[in-house]
């Protein structure tokens, strides 16, 4: 109780700085940079070391695997990588290409204490180039949503995105959901309270969970968890939180037993009970924000008004199956949800970095989105000029809603004028909700990438007309029109979880093939 009481002494001592979400969001993931998809920068990925392999649990084709081959040199080789993956050069192209918010996907280990360095190896470092990626676009007016994109753990089996290509998936454990909410503890602090941050309006819990409901134990607990930690340590920060009374300033006494004593006696909500999963992530996160106040520079001591509290977000209740939780019945506050959309990948016979061996049935390929029956342009638009993702999360509560990522990917060859419709359509139909962030904003330009930006990254499809210079305009406001309300013969209509006519074969092709959504094990 004495370190709690610490705790809360310390928290109520910051001040809070602040950031807004957009009424509209526009914006790209910064992907691969803090969390390292070797697919997106074959020919870098090679060069620092790691290697390419048809299941990336058998080579060095993740950050895990290549912090354990090479220890001496992990941290020197990635830090070469952060400083030149996204740089100031980008944070000018995307203020210039009128995006108003990026997604930074984010690993467990940036918090370098939440690290188990006798079983798990990853590279040190990125929470100054966070800070610093941070302070860029602060400077620039990108606001920031932290995505917890690759959890302690590993939340999905065989991903590259988690960090530790495996099949051994152990975040649903009491131990995980602890260290993450330990995470969330440390992200809310810095972004209240360190001026690098003051761009953060949004924490994400965790992306893409296993889809299947039933392999999830206790996600519905951790999701309430996560809201109730968020809010718990923004009030001990005095930042308002509606619904619930202030705290209050800390008593001015050395009596710790007394500090503890007023937070508990100022809120009934439970949130500071000694058997909370919030007092234990605050408890443990405060002697690794001591740690990083003085790696970062001091975060800012003072009165603790004027922020508004973050918007914590989760992937939405239509992206598991099997009697999932509703993220919304755990919303404290400002609270938004999350949609990935993929239709089918593109041929992987354009990218010669895919060299996965024959046969390969192409109508396996993984898609999270609601794929046409047809790969065939026509089919494609009335698929997603039809979908009505946004009015299915509304009705569940789970509103406001943006599609956090999107790409230009289809299963057939795309003429140029087919990928300016396909971006316009995708953009209209996702701007329904509260905005969108394609994936990704650059991918390489190399011989062994091949054609990959061409529907991957951003600046490659702005450069090449498919966007719009200004992203809130289209090239043709009316690209839907001639799709809207026809028969659904041709095409798959259900929700991308929900159709019973797209098997789980569907979405993972078999060991040796496997693929999910935008991200390919080689």
């Amino acid at each position: 109780m004495q370190l709690f009481a610490l705790s809360i002494y310390a928290l109520a001592l910051l001040r809070s700085v602040g950031a807004a979400a957009p009424k509209k969001i526009y914006g790209t993931n910064l992907g691969s940079w803090l969390v390292l998809e070797p697919w997106m920068l074959p020919q870098g990925w090679i060069d620092m070391g790691g290697q390419i392999c048809n299941d990336c649990s058998t080579c060095i084709a993740t950050e895990s695997a290549f912090a354990a081959a090479y220890p001496n040199t992990v941290d020197q080789k990635f830090a070469e990588h952060w400083s030149t993956w996204f740089t100031q050069d980008d944070v000018d192209k995307l203020k210039g290409a009128g995006m108003n918010t990026v997604r930074v996907p984010l690993g467990y280990w940036i918090v370098e204490d939440l690290v188990d360095r006798r079983t798990e190896h990853y590279p040190r470092g990125g929470i100054e180039f966070l800070s610093n990626g941070l302070k860029m676009l602060r400077d620039a007016g990108i606001q920031a949503i932290l995505d917890h994109h690759a959890l302690p753990g590993v939340q999905t089996p065989g991903q590259m995105f988690t960090g530790n290509c495996t099949s051994d998936v152990q975040f649903y454990t009491v131990y995980n959901y602890g260290r993450a909410l330990t995470w969330t503890v440390v992200m809310t602090v810095l972004s209240h309270t360190h001026p690098n941050f003051e761009s953060v309006f949004s924490l994400q819990a965790a992306n893409e969970p296993i889809m299947d409901a039933a392999k999830t134990p206790g996600y519905g607990d951790f999701q309430k968890n996560f809201v109730r930690t968020v809010r718990a340590t923004e009030l001990l920060l005095g930042i308002e939180v509606p619904g619930y009374p202030s705290l209050g300033s800390a008593p001015a006494s050395s009596d710790m037993s007394a500090i503890f004593a007023h937070a508990c006696t100022t809120d009934n909500s439970g949130l500071f009970s000694n058997a909370s999963a919030s007092v234990k992530a605050i408890t443990e996160a405060i002697p690794i924000l001591l740690d990083l106040s003085k790696q970062l520079g001091p975060l800012k001591f003072g009165a603790g008004r004027g922020r508004a509290p973050l918007t914590t977000n989760f992937m939405d209740v239509l992206w598991q199956h099997d009697s999932p939780s509703n993220p919304a019945d755990a919303a404290i506050g400002p609270q938004s949800y999350d949609d990935h959309l993929y239709y089918r990948l593109a041929l992987l016979s354009r990218h010669p970095i895919l060299l996965i061996p024959p046969p390969l049935n192409l109508n396996s390929l993984c898609s999270f989105g609601g794929v046409a029956a047809s790969a065939d342009p026509d089919a494609y638009l009335q698929n997603l000029c039809n979908r009505p993702t946004v009015q299915k999360d509304e009705a569940a509560g789970d509103s406001p809603m943006w599609f956090g990522e999107w790409a230009l990917s289809t299963q057939f060859n795309a003429t140029d004028d087919f990928l300016r419709k396909w971006a316009d359509a995708q953009k209209l139909v996702y701007s329904q909700g509260a905005g969108w962030l394609f994936w990704n904003f650059k991918i390489e330009k190399s011989t062994l990438a091949g054609d990959l930006a061409r529907q991957w990254s951003y600046f490659e499809a702005l450069d090449r007309n498919y966007f719009t210079q200004d992203p809130s305009q289209l090239h043709d406001p009316h690209v839907c029109d001639p799709y809207r309300n026809i028969s659904a013969t041709g095409t798959t209509q259900n929700t991308k979880r929900r159709d019973a006519s797209f098997p789980i074969s569907a979405r993972h092709a078999s060991r040796g093939q496997k693929l999910h959504k935008r991200r390919l094990s080689y």
